[in-house]
């Protein structure tokens, strides 16, 4: 990605890696990754490789919207009593779209990681790590960066924990729409 056509949402990514001693390669796809699926068809990944940074919210004192990020693989689905269980926040919801912008900074489809305003609590799927490399938003929803999982956890300083539904078997739950939002 050249330097000229570098996009505000993108070099925040770039600045918060840098800050970290971590320098990222940036992929951007005209035809737009905003789905986890589209994102796993652009770069050439398993759609388990693909990160979809899903904004959850819960109430603080005052009744302002604390945002708690997640990282979840692709095909994954988040447990919302597991999120509250492992936030210790008993009434967390998925965040909306315009609080999602607000909140992050940057719009649903292209939420990065990392390069977020103010600090953000984020919780990292452990089946993630199942991979060599996964693909995370680059802060548009065209632009994607690889990264190993551990340099993802120390990136966006996440917490891992088993957040995604289980079935009985104990496999993860996979969304049953593969377009499912990244």
């Amino acid at each position: 990605m050249s330097e000229a056509t570098l996009h505000p949402a993108v070099q925040r990514v770039l600045d918060a890696a840098a800050r970290k001693g971590v320098q990222l390669k940036i992929h951007v796809f005209p035809e737009g990754t905003h789905t986890a699926a589209e994102a796993a068809a652009a770069v050439g990944a398993e759609l388990g490789q693909i990160v979809k940074s899903l904004i959850f919210v819960a109430r603080a004192d005052g009744g302002r919207p604390v945002p708690v990020l997640c990282l979840v693989s692709g095909p994954n689905r988040v447990d919302l009593a597991g999120l509250a269980a492992v936030t210790g926040e008993p009434d967390i919801r998925r965040a909306t779209a315009a609080e999602a912008k607000d909140l992050t900074g940057y719009t649903i489809g292209g939420i990065p990681p990392i390069g977020h305003p103010a600090g953000i609590r984020v919780v990292m799927d452990p089946d993630l790590g199942r991979f060599e490399t996964v693909w995370a938003a680059a802060g548009t929803a065209t632009a994607v960066f690889p990264v190993p999982p551990g340099t993802l956890r120390m990136l966006s300083n996440a917490h891992v924990a088993p957040i995604c539904e289980v079935r009985a078997d104990g496999e993860a739950v996979r969304a049953a729409d593969p377009s499912a939002s990244a």
